[in-house]
Formats: structure tokens, C-alpha cells, sequence
């Protein structure tokens, strides 16, 4: 089932996704279940937001080894925890706007986790029964900044560098898929994410042993070597095999 948050002219509202028509949801499906209101729209009818609002945006840095070589930085044996502020997050179709403080800003491909229930302390084994779907995410990166600020939570949290979407998947489960990101349709970043370094099960494991998690809250998952710097103008694509196409317009 695909799950987004769309907008008719009136606040969003949640939606599920069958084939070119959406389903309209009485209220937030983690809360109030999938009770539907009788009422469908085109999908090219209505705009879609960030098909989620989370309470934390959790992210896993250094999580590819070939993405870990390109930046010359040394692997963690444990997974790389940052934030990026809430106000970061677009969606689908919404502008990426480069800050005046940068002269470098890059996209970077990453699945991404939606955690379905408060949990804290999960087990391995039960890991993705937390979940309630995953989703597609570009940790937008002033790179500039990153490389001299101390940490990185400027260069990595200006407003729009987070879009998220297009929807949440509730059925799919990582396997291996691709992961590739487009600028004007040249392929950027074209990976498996069987080449994370710290897989699923083991990022929902690590980061509830070290914060709770709330319903809603997504994890982004790291990004492998080919990133690269995006220009006004341009239109970037993340997609994630059987999963969908993140689009977004650089201004």
C-alpha cells in the first residue's frame, strides 16, 4: 500500500495510492487506521506534500564504503548518527534553494525508513516490525560547509534540504534494489543497497538503543560515491528500484 499527504487547495490529507486515483483516508493513518471517506482524486490532480511529518529526522552518515573513499573519511564500526531539522523537509515537485552561504551544494540518494509505533530498545530480529513503510529521501548537503563547519548540522540543514517522497510504501522491504540519482537525466549515483555498510534491521536496532523513536519518525540511510553538485535550474531524481521517483527542481 502506498500512503501520501496531498494537498487540493485546503490542508493536506492522507491518501492511498491505486494506480492513478487516490483513496482519501478520514484522518492520520497511524492514528486513527485506514478508514476511507468515499472520496478519490486523480493523483495529477492534487499536489502532493512530504508524505510525512516526523518528529525527528534521524540520519546515518558514512554508510557506504565507496560513498566513505570519495569523501576521504575514515569507516565507524558503528553506525554515524545526525540530525536535520524538521524545517528542512519538502516534497515532491517542491524547489531545492541554494543558500547564499554555499558555494557547493550536492544531492545525495538515501532510502528511508518510517517507524510505524513508539519504540525504544528494539531488537534486531524484530526490527522491521517497528516500521511502518519506507520512503525515498535526498540529504541535500552544502559540501562547502560540511568540510569546514565542526559538525554538520548547517551545511546539512538549510530549508529544503530534505525532500521526502513521494509516498510511503508500506508492503516493500529492502532486498537489494538500486538506488540511483539523475540530474537532467544523467545518472549520478547508481547503487545496491546491499552495499550498506550497517543494514536495516541493524540501524532501527542501534539508534532505539540510543534515543526512542516516535511513530512517524523517518531514519535516512546513507548515501553511496557519486554525489555531485546540483545548479539552479536543474532537476534532480532520486529513485529506488520498486519504490518510486523522488523529482525536484533546484532554484
Amino acid at each position: 500500500m502506498r500512503i501520501v499527504r496531498f494537498s487540493d487547495g485546503a490542508e493536506p490529507r492522507y491518501g492511498v495510492v491505486r494506480q492513478d486515483k487516490i483513496e482519501v483516508l478520514a484522518g492520520h493513518p497511524l492514528k486513527d487506521g485506514y478508514e476511507f471517506t468515499g472520496e478519490t482524486h486523480f493523483i495529477g490532480d492534487v499536489h502532493l506534500v512530504a508524505p510525512v511529518t516526523p518528529s525527528n529526522v534521524i540520519c546515518i552518515g558514512k554508510n557506504y564504503a565507496d560513498h566513505i573513499d570519495e569523501m576521504g573519511l575514515d569507516a565507524n564500526p558503528e553506525p554515524t548518527i545526525f540530525f536535520k531539522p524538521t524545517s528542512s523537509i519538502i516534497g515532491p515537485g517542491e524547489n531545492i534553494v541554494l543558500p547564499r552561504q554555499s558555494k557547493r551544494v550536492e544531492l545525495e540518494v538515501e532510502l528511508t525508513i518510517v517507524i510505524g509505533e513508539q519504540c525504544k530498545n528494539v531488537p534486531l530480529e524484530k526490527a522491521l516490525d517497528v516500521v511502518w513503510g519506507f520512503t525515498i529521501a535526498n540529504d541535500v548537503t552544502a559540501r562547502d560547509l560540511q568540510m569546514t563547519d565542526d559538525q554538520w548540522a548547517r551545511s546539512k540543514g538549510f530549508d529544503t534540504f530534505c525532500p521526502i517522497g513521494p509516498w510511503i510504501d508500506t508492503d516493500w522491504r529492502p532486498s537489494g534494489q538500486i538506488l540511483e540519482s539523475r540530474v537532467d537525466g544523467h545518472v549520478l549515483q547508481h547503487e545496491s543497497i546491499s552495499r550498506m555498510l550497517h543494514n536495516v534491521p541493524k540501524i532501527i536496532s542501534y539508534v532505539s538503543e540510543n534515543m526512542t523513536l516516535q511513530a512517524g519518525d523517518v531514519i535516512l540511510t546513507g548515501t553511496p560515491s557519486g554525489i555531485s553538485e546540483i545548479h539552479r535550474g536543474e532537476i534532480v531524481e532520486c529513485e529506488i528500484e520498486g519504490l518510486g521517483t523522488l523529482l525536484n527542481p533546484v532554484a
